[in-house]
């Protein structure tokens, strides 16, 4: 918590700035509603949790704990400076909880073990997981998630498959 605590928010071109502003106000509106859903529900800010100043789309980078499948944050896509944390008592409970949502746009999980770091890679349903990082996106991986995260992927060589017509010919008789 100590570590989220000193990020910088600002203006994401300037040297030293950890985090930039939300895209707009409706992504504001969407952090602020999952985390009074959250709180409502029994969930605990333990950092961050609001607004920076009165203009602009700076979010607190956020963390809440004792988050349950039912709340919001845990059904809806973030796209902010929010982490839930949820308990869990094995990894069948964890790739359950992850995988029952609608959504499936990335998954990160920390682990040592090889043999369940396969397995719960595996059986998690997104279209990009990250394994012991934070950090998966380049240029040279494919980007795209799996049921209401979108279809097809962007980057890499699969990305131009969106940009390309198939045919297929089939002659007979010669």
């Amino acid at each position: 918590m100590e570590k989220v605590r000193h990020l910088s928010v600002g203006d994401g071109f300037a040297p030293g700035v950890d985090i930039g502003p939300l895209i707009d106000g409706r992504a504001l509106a969407k952090i602020e509603s999952q985390i009074a859903d959250a709180v409502a529900k029994g969930g605990i800010i333990r950092c961050g949790g609001g607004r920076i100043g009165k203009k602009g789309t700076f979010f607190q980078p956020t963390v809440l704990t004792d988050i349950s499948s039912e709340m919001q944050v845990a059904q809806e896509e973030t796209f902010g400076p929010l982490a839930p944390v949820i308990r869990f008592e094995g990894a069948d409970q964890v790739v359950h909880e992850a995988n029952d949502t609608i959504y499936g746009l990335a998954a990160y999980f920390y682990a040592s073990n090889l043999k369940r770091v396969w397995r719960v890679a595996e059986a998690l349903e997104y279209g990009m997981v990250g394994i012991n990082t934070g950090r998966m996106s380049s240029e040279a991986a494919p980007f795209g998630g799996m049921k209401q995260s979108g279809i097809g992927r962007e980057g890499s060589r699969h990305g131009l498959e969106d940009y390309l017509e198939m045919k297929y010919l089939c002659m007979g008789g010669i």
